[in-house]
């Protein structure tokens, strides 16, 4: 069974709005595609890590069930993004 997505006081005006709204077209359409395939790559790198900080790192990734890459990967992102909190 699929949860029922809750939308916010934002998403629920423009469903309320819908039919102000025009497609886009397929040349933009392409083009945002090609931005968000860009910005989803995946590059290797090869980094030093103190053993204790990995050692840690697989810990707390093990107990959030996800691989430790991930979560290094995550903490990251957040980092970029404004999103890491104490």
């Amino acid at each position: 069974m699929i949860d029922k997505i809750k939308l916010d006081n934002y998403e629920k005006k423009i469903e309320k709005n819908i039919s102000n709204y025009r497609k886009a077209l397929p040349q933009k359409i392409s083009k945002i595609e090609k931005i968000i395939k860009i910005a989803n790559e995946k590059r290797n790198i090869s980094l030093r890590v103190n053993r204790y900080d990995l050692d840690q790192l697989k810990i707390k990734a093990e107990k959030e069930g996800i691989p430790y890459q991930t979560l290094i990967s995550s903490v990251i992102h957040k980092f970029i993004t404004n999103q890491l909190v104490d």
